[in-house]
C-alpha cells in the first residue's frame, strides 16, 4: 500500500466527499479501546517478528495477477513499496484511540495515490485478505491463549478492514475528481488558433512526404527508423497531442492505422528500393496513404473549436489544472510503446528581486517573454505548463535521457541570450534553473515532478542557470 506526500497538490480541486465521513474514524476509535489489554503487547512481538516477511507476502499474492505488472514490475517500485507497507502495517497495529485521526489522514493519502496510479481496487482487497490470513496464524502462534489469540484476531480484522474501507473511499472520491478533469479535458483544445494549427501540421506532413519521396527517388541512402512517418514532427504531435486532445474517434484511429502502415511498409520495401517496379510501388503507396490522413485531418478540425479554458492568462501556456491528465497519459503510452519521456521543472532565476528593482509589470513581462521563449523553442509535441509562480513544466514526449538533456540545455541558452525588453526600451537578462526527471517506470507522476522538483533545487544550489538530472540520491528541496 504506497504511502506518499507531494510537494504541492494540484491534481483535482479539493472538497467535502465521501472521504471526509466521520463514522469510520468513530467505529475505529471505538474498536479499539474495547481491545483487552493483552492485545496491544501481543501485536507488537507480532510487529517485531512479522513485518518483511508479511510484506513480501502482500506483494507476492498481488503479483499472482498479470495486471500488476504495472504497477510492481520495476525493481525502485517493489523497494519503495515494501518499507511503505511494512510501516503501513506497524501503524496500524500499534495504533491506539488517541492515534485514529492521523491514521485515517493516512488512509486517504494512500487511497489518492492508488487513484493517481490506477491501481486496481480488487488488487488491493486481494492483498489485504491474503494478508489478515497471515496475521491470524502469527496471532495464533504467538498468543497465550485461544481467547487472547480470537480477540486479536477479531481486532485485526476489523482494523484492515476499516483501513481499507477508507482507502476505498477516497480512492473513489480522487478518481471522479481525476475523470471530471480528464472528461473536461477531451472537451478542451489544446491549440490557441485552430486555423494557424491545422496548416502546420499540413505543413508539417507535406514536408515529410517530400522528403521521403526525394528521398527514395534520388535513392539517398536513409533507414525506415530514420524516415518513419512516427517520428517525424507530424507523427510526434499526433500522438503526444492530437489523440490526447481529440479522443480515439474513427477519424484518429484511422490515422494511428495508416501511420503504422506507411511505417511498416518503408520497412518492408526500403531494402530493396533500387528496383524501379518497388519503388514505384513504394512512392504510390506512401502518397495514396498520406492523402487518406489529410483528409481524415480535415474533417477532426471542421469538429473542433478554439477553446481556451484550462489557459494561464498570463503567458497563454497550460495552466497546472491538466497536467496530471498530460502525465498520465504519458505514463500509459509510455508503457504501451517502451518510449520515454522526460519531466522539465524550470525556474526563473532571480524573480524577487526582479519584482522589487523594477515592479511587478516588469515581471510580468519577464514571465511572458520566458513563455514565448520556450514556445518557440520547444517541439509541437511538448506540452508547456506555467506551474506557478515563476515556475514552468515542460512535458517532453519520445525523448532518451540524452535526447531530454540536449532540449534542456537549449532551453537554457535560448532564455539566456534572450532578454526581456521593459516598457522604457531597457532589456532584462533572464536566466532559468532547470531540473530533468526521466520517467523511470514508477507509475505516480507525483514522484516524477518530485524528482524533477529536487533536481531544479540542486540547480538552484549550484548557481543557478545550469541544468540538474535527477537522480537517485539528490536531497529533497526544503518543504518537500
Amino acid at each position: 500500500m504506497e504511502q506518499s506526500a507531494s510537494r504541492a497538490e494540484h491534481d483535482e480541486p479539493t472538497g467535502p466527499s465521501i472521504a471526509d465521513d466521520p463514522q469510520l474514524a468513530n467505529a475505529w476509535r471505538a474498536l479499539l479501546r474495547s481491545a483487552r489489554p493483552e492485545i496491544p503487547p501481543l501485536f507488537a512481538r507480532v510487529a517485531e517478528r512479522t513485518l518483511p516477511d508479511m510484506a513480501d507476502h502482500f506483494y507476492g499474492g498481488m503479483m499472482s495477477d498479470p495486471r500488476a505488472s504495472r504497477f510492481l514490475s520495476v525493481e525502485k517500485v517493489r523497494d519503495r513499496l515494501k518499507p511503505s507497507m511494512q510501516n503501513w502495517l506497524r501503524e496500524v497495529l500499534t495504533a491506539t484511540a488517541g492515534d485514529v485521526d492521523s491514521l485515517v489522514a493516512r488512509q486517504r493519502v494512500v487511497g489518492d495515490v492508488h487513484a493517481r496510479i490506477g491501481i486496481p481496487v480488487d488488487l488491493v482487497s486481494r492483498g489485504a485478505r491474503e494478508l489478515k490470513n497471515r496475521l491470524y496464524h502469527r496471532i495464533e502462534e504467538l498468543a497465550d491463549d485461544p481467547g487472547l489469540a480470537l480477540s486479536a484476531s477479531v481486532l485485526v480484522s476489523h482494523s484492515v478492514d476499516l483501513a481499507l474501507e477508507i482507502m476505498t473511499q477516497a480512492y473513489v472520491s480522487a478518481r471522479e475528481r481525476s475523470n471530471a478533469i480528464d472528461a473536461s479535458y477531451r472537451l478542451f483544445s489544446l491549440i490557441q488558433n485552430i486555423s494557424t494549427e491545422r496548416e502546420r501540421q499540413r505543413a508539417l506532413l507535406l514536408d515529410w512526404e517530400n522528403a521521403l519521396l526525394y528521398a527514395i527517388a534520388g535513392r539517398t541512402s536513409t533507414s525506415a527508423d530514420d524516415c518513419g512517418l512516427r517520428r517525424s514532427e507530424f507523427g510526434l504531435w499526433f500522438t503526444h497531442k492530437a489523440l490526447p486532445s481529440f479522443g480515439h474517434t474513427d477519424e484518429t484511429r484511422e490515422i494511428v492505422s495508416l501511420m503504422d502502415g506507411i511505417d511498416a511498409k518503408l520497412r518492408e520495401m526500403l531494402p530493396a528500393c533500387d528496383a524501379p517496379a518497388v519503388r514505384q510501388e513504394l512512392l504510390g503507396d506512401v502518397r495514396t496513404s498520406v492523402a487518406r490522413i489529410r483528409s481524415m485531418m480535415g474533417l477532426i478540425f471542421e469538429n473542433i473549436g478554439d477553446l481556451e479554458a484550462g489557459r494561464d492568462a498570463l503567458t497563454s501556456l497550460l495552466n497546472r489544472r491538466f497536467l496530471p491528465t498530460v502525465l498520465r497519459r504519458e505514463i500509459e503510452h509510455c508503457r504501451r510503446s517502451g518510449n520515454g519521456f522526460a519531466v522539465l521543472l524550470l525556474d526563473l532565476d532571480h524573480f524577487k528581486p526582479i519584482n522589487d528593482r523594477h515592479g511587478h509589470e516588469a515581471g510580468d513581462r519577464a514571465l511572458h517573454h520566458l513563455a514565448t521563449v520556450l514556445t518557440q523553442a520547444t517541439r509541437g509535441s511538448d506540452y508547456l505548463f506555467r506551474y506557478g509562480g515563476e515556475e514552468f513544466v515542460a512535458v517532453l514526449g519520445s525523448v532518451n535521457q540524452q535526447q531530454a538533456l540536449t532540449i534542456a540545455e537549449n532551453l537554457r541558452q535560448r532564455v539566456a541570450t534572450s532578454p526581456a525588453m521593459l516598457t522604457d526600451g531597457t532589456t532584462l537578462p533572464l536566466t532559468v534553473s532547470i531540473g530533468v526527471a526521466m520517467h523511470d517506470g514508477h507509475p505516480d507522476y507525483e514522484r516524477l515532478l518530485a524528482r524533477a522538483d529536487a533536481a531544479m533545487y540542486q540547480a538552484k544550489k549550484r548557481g543557478r542557470d545550469c541544468v540538474v538530472l535527477a537522480v537517485d540520491d539528490l536531497p529533497d528541496p526544503p518543504g518537500a
